[in-house]
């Protein structure tokens, strides 16, 4: 048992990804809306790192699924 809980689990599945067009765009978007967040804000800092883990693995996931892999 560990002291914590991650963001994301080894075994857990990557994200349904949207085409990658999509979520580059989500992608983009996410990131400016974080880069204002007061880096002092305990609160803010945390909802944008998952924020940030989740678009990261559905951007990759998407990259996968537009090469075929992981099919």
């Amino acid at each position: 048992m560990t002291a914590y809980n991650p963001l994301h689990g080894p075994d857990e599945e990557p994200p349904f990804p949207a085409p990658l067009d999509d979520e580059l765009k989500l992608t983009r978007e996410y990131l400016d809306k974080v880069a204002v967040a007061n880096i002092h804000d305990h609160t803010a800092m945390l909802k944008a790192a998952t924020g940030l883990n989740y678009r990261i693995r559905s951007l990759l996931a998407a990259l996968d699924a537009e090469r075929g892999e992981g099919q």
